[in-house]
């Protein structure tokens, strides 16, 4: 085959000219780069690789990176698992093997990845996220994602995601706003770990999380200030009150000191927010996951403490004076799973009584059906989203859909086993959630989530919006 043959067979003589004509209309001073990137944009992008492996998390436990390959570049997602799965969720899938990482290896999501999943998307266009979610929950076939894994196809989901965006040449946030309809972006309202507890942390507290909310910022910059001058006094608070030995931290980074009742925990945090000057502008929020010490119909408040276990027990009823005391004494907002996740009647009251927020996470678990019961029987008023209790990108935008159709507050949420994967940061932008919860100013799983928020407030100029006082929209 002559070179004009070659030429006539592709039609390159009239694409290499488009990219001349397009150099001179430009006046680029290296109009060899400008024409070799102009045809590389002409070539449509499709996924030509998919190669996946098991790295760790956060907690040294085993989970999934993709490695998603197009004609335009790399594109790498790690997904990121709690401290248990509930029969609600989409389902991980580990190998169970005792003598390999304890029976949490994740080989065989990794060669599924590597087999099925790769040979279903090789081909397809990575902006069409939809129909790649959908060949992916083709070829599972089951309702929770048992076959496949939640891990192998969320990890190739997220980094579909990403080489999308790339391939439109803009931001992720960007493409995910796109993919909802195109939802105004927005800053969310970060909510600090500031205090771990409960199954997060080694002390006798039975709360999960205490955080804080800087409502008052008016940019997230300022408000992730905020929250590291918080974080840094409370260190200061609990050495002042306890010694250093108290400032070890759990899992997401929050101080663990060894306190027992709400009261003494929520005092240093008070005393931390009146340290930095803030007291009007930062709110507290309580992650009570009362399901991890809920016996019966009764709450064991010391269940940590073997040797005080039972002698401190609580009634639903108890616990709702509990907090309505709590609101009223220090400037909590919002209660995440005040209750056990099937006592749908003592959530629905205490949601009722409009003191705070009431998120639903283990109540809800990100699954359509229980956030339908939620909202026809008035249950909570928020969403905790976790995108691995779902399973896709598509199907955490139908859930977030659903709930800011009843006009909820959504709450992207990490998990405590992380990797430095930032996704959740764009996603939160991207469908203007307004609230995100990936742990303390700390750590550097946690802290990349909200370095990279800082990073898009930074991109999106004075276009950028944070959701500040309108949080909870």
């Amino acid at each position: 085959m002559s070179v004009q043959e070659y030429l006539d067979k592709y039609m390159l003589s009239r694409k290499l000219e488009d990219a001349v004509n397009a150099a001179v209309r430009a006046k680029t001073p290296d109009p060899v780069l400008f024409i070799s990137n102009h045809m590389r944009k002409s070539v449509q992008s499709v996924i030509t690789k998919i190669k996946a492996r098991q790295i760790l998390d956060s907690r040294g436990i085993p989970t999934v990176e993709v490695d998603l390959f197009t004609n335009k570049g790399l594109f790498r997602a790690s997904v990121p698992s709690g401290n248990s799965t509930a029969m609600y969720e989409a389902l991980e899938l580990r190998d169970g093997d005792k003598g390999v990482y304890l029976g949490n290896g994740v080989a065989r999501a990794v060669r599924i990845i590597n087999d099925k999943i790769s040979e279903a998307l090789v081909g397809m266009d990575p902006t069409l996220q939809s129909q790649i979610d959908q060949a992916m929950i083709d070829l599972d076939k089951t309702e929770k994602k048992g076959e496949l894994g939640a891990n192998a196809i969320l990890a190739v989901s997220i980094a579909a995601a990403k080489a999308g965006a790339a391939e439109k040449e803009v931001p992720l946030y960007k493409h995910i706003a796109d993919l909802a309809g195109k939802p105004t972006p927005m800053l969310p309202v970060p909510a600090f770990t500031v205090i771990s507890g409960g199954k997060h942390a080694g002390n006798n507290l039975a709360i999960q999380e205490i955080m804080i909310l800087p409502t008052g910022a008016t940019r997230f910059e300022e408000a992730l200030q905020m929250g590291s001058e918080t974080y840094h006094h409370l260190k200061a608070v609990i050495t002042e009150k306890y010694g250093a030995h108290d400032c070890n931290v759990g899992e997401d980074g929050g101080f663990a000191p060894n306190v027992s009742s709400f009261r003494e925990a929520l005092d240093l945090v008070q005393e931390a927010i009146s340290r930095t000057g803030h007291n009007e502008k930062i709110k507290i929020s309580l992650d009570v996951a009362a399901t991890n010490f809920c016996i019966g119909t009764r709450y064991d408040l010391d269940f940590k403490s073997p040797q005080k276990s039972g002698q401190n027990f609580k009634s639903a009823e108890d616990m709702i004076e509990l907090y309505k005391e709590l609101c009223s004494d220090y400037p909590v907002v919002s209660i995440h799973d005040p209750f056990d996740k099937e006592d749908w009647e003592r959530i629905k009251y205490f949601s009722g009584l409009g003191i705070c927020q009431v998120v639903g996470g283990d109540l809800l678990m990100s699954n359509t059906k229980r956030i339908e019961r939620a909202i026809t029987e008035s249950a909570c008023n928020a969403l905790l989203l976790k995108a691995n209790q779902v399973g896709t990108v598509t199907e955490v935008i139908e859930v977030v859909k659903q709930a800011k159709e009843a006009h909820w507050g959504v709450v992207t949420s990490h998990r405590c086993g992380e990797t430095v994967d930032s996704f959740i940061a764009d996603l939160s932008v991207g469908l203007a959630a307004g609230q995100i919860k990936a742990g303390a100013p700390c750590r550097g799983e946690r802290l990349e989530k909200y370095n990279q928020l800082l990073r898009i407030e930074e991109e999106l100029g004075e276009e950028a919006v944070y959701a500040g006082e309108d949080w909870k929209q």
